[in-house]
């Protein structure tokens, strides 16, 4: 098994999320699929000089033939850069506990970890695993965990067919065992993350892993402030095991460039380093590698590459307070994004593809406290509602005036950007479209299935929520520079498009605001 050092870890996993707004300039088609999927691998590594890449088999087809293909196409480049030494090739595999259709994919991608051996080892004339290590998402138990982990030793292990054994037939099938990432994206199970890898970690053996907090679907189902305080908990409670067990945790963050899915982006840099320190790794996401000038994403990751882990994780005391304010921040969200799904859904089916996906759903969809409510991926999630001039990053936020002293102290010491990522979001608010959402509620109600009534309460609380914003935080609403000054008069084209029912139109000024903005969602 593959033992990380802290100056080996990888610092920036570029990932396949699709949440940018243009195409790549070196891309053929508006969907990155297939071939285009390996290039940007090879892109990713030498043009910005990200240490690791995500191969994602978890909600899409992936190529399962990517380390001979990337050896093969760019040999010169890989005898330099070894794959599995000096960059890294990590998959996603999906969790069969939760999608059914797939559990046989998982088989399928750990068998190519074997066979990525063989094409490595082959071409650098030495042993080499090009990738030890997949990601488990939807983690919420060390027994998943370490269930994946004993099924690859399994899988690869060598028995007798006929008197004949397999690997004097088929060869050696190594590694022979594989990492195995917890990605931790639930509320409980990121307030328990303790209780996942300390038992992982003693099952196995290891003293050096790694755990990945999801940042994007923490937020689609709890809130941004929920989302934001659940990953700092979890880091939190990783150091402490660090201490009390004297093992090493290297954790990951899965980020998007916007505020609501993590606001990694080239001019919130500092902040964002500062409010999660003792993150080793953070994902570069589509939006943050195409919708950039290339100089900006470079220095990005450069940066990130030179000054991760930025310090040492903030330590938070789960105590009564700081669970009573998620709570009341959680159930306010809940039941504004609740009411607002059938507007939500309807606008998403306007969002562009970036990658060849499958249908795949949150945890919304999964009944997981949320009063069964289904609603899009996070991407096309945040797409919707910065689309409509609604910004995600305030649904909710009403509940700031429930909070005591002592629940607000908690807050402001678990989300530090507070104030900061909601000044960033705060110049997409269109009230120019909520008086018009609210004008044409007879024509709206009938286009996305609402009741008339539903729909005033929504626009009620939703304004509460831009009111205590203004109000108590000193923030400032509306567009104010000429960039979002064009943002609002482009949703707002949208969304006359939208009820007049002129879908070519609306597809066309969604993505022109995504642009502007600089990601889908």
């Amino acid at each position: 098994m593959m033992l990380w050092s802290p100056d080996r870890v990888p610092r920036t996993m570029s990932t396949q999320h699709p949440d940018n707004a243009r195409a790549p300039y070196w891309c053929r088609r508006e969907v990155i699929q297939g071939e285009d999927e390996v290039y940007e691998a090879f892109f990713a590594f030498s043009e910005l000089k990200c240490n690791e890449v995500m191969w994602d088999s978890e909600g899409k087809d992936v190529d399962t033939h990517v380390v001979r293909k990337l050896l093969s196409s760019y040999p010169d480049f890989f005898r330099e850069h070894v794959l599995g030494q000096d960059l890294f090739l990590t998959y996603r595999v999906p969790n069969p506990k939760i999608e059914a259709a797939e559990r046989k994919t998982v088989a399928e991608t750990l068998l190519n970890v074997a066979v990525g051996y063989d094409v490595a080892s082959t071409f650098y004339g030495k042993e080499v695993a090009p990738i030890f290590e997949v990601i488990l998402p939807f983690t919420t138990s060390w027994e998943e965990v370490v269930g994946l982990h004993q099924y690859y030793k399994a899988l690869v292990s060598h028995v007798e067919i006929a008197k004949t054994k397999l690997a004097e037939w088929m060869g050696w099938f190594n590694p022979r065992e594989v990492n195995v990432i917890p990605l931790i994206e639930d509320k409980e199970s990121l307030l328990s993350v303790d209780s996942i890898v300390a038992p992982y970690v003693k099952k196995i053996g290891s003293r050096r892993i790694r755990v990945f907090i999801a940042r994007s679907d923490p937020a689609l189902n709890y809130g941004l402030a929920c989302a934001v305080v659940l990953a700092k908990i979890a880091l939190s409670k990783m150091k402490k095991l660090e201490v009390e067990e004297g093992i090493e945790i290297y954790p990951i963050i899965g980020v998007g460039s916007l505020p609501f899915r993590g606001h990694l982006s080239p001019r919130n840099l500092q902040g964002f380093m500062n409010e999660y320190r003792g993150v080793y790794t953070v994902t570069v996401q589509s939006a943050l590698k195409y919708d950039y000038a290339l100089e900006e994403t470079q220095r990005t990751v450069d940066e990130l590459n030179r000054k991760l882990p930025n310090g040492e994780a903030v330590e938070l005391e789960v105590e009564e307070n700081l669970l009573q304010t998620l709570e009341k921040l959680k159930s306010a969200y809940e039941e504004e994004v609740e009411r607002l799904a059938p507007l939500i859904n309807a606008v998403a089916l306007y969002v562009p593809p970036r990658r060849a996906r499958r249908l795949h759903i949150g945890l919304f969809g999964y009944s997981r406290g949320v009063r069964g409510v289904r609603l899009p991926r996070a991407i096309p999630f945040t797409c919707a509602l910065y689309s409509l001039g609604i910004p995600p990053e305030f649904i909710g936020l009403r509940a700031l005036t429930d909070l005591n002293e002592a629940e607000w102290r908690t807050l402001r010491q678990g989300y530090l950007n507070m104030i900061n990522d909601l000044r960033e979001a705060a110049g997409y608010v269109s009230y120019r479209n909520l008086d018009l959402l609210q004008e044409e509620a007879g024509r709206l109600v009938k286009k996305v299935s609402m009741s008339e009534e539903n729909l005033k309460k929504i626009f009620e609380l939703f304004l509460d929520s831009l009111k205590v914003v203004e109000e108590n935080l000193n923030v400032k609403l509306g567009p104010k520079t000429y960039s979002e000054k064009r943002h609002e008069n482009t949703v707002n084209n949208f969304l006359l498009a939208f009820l007049e029912g002129d879908s070519e139109a609306a597809k066309r000024y969604l993505l022109e605001a995504a642009i502007i903005r600089r990601s889908l969602g």
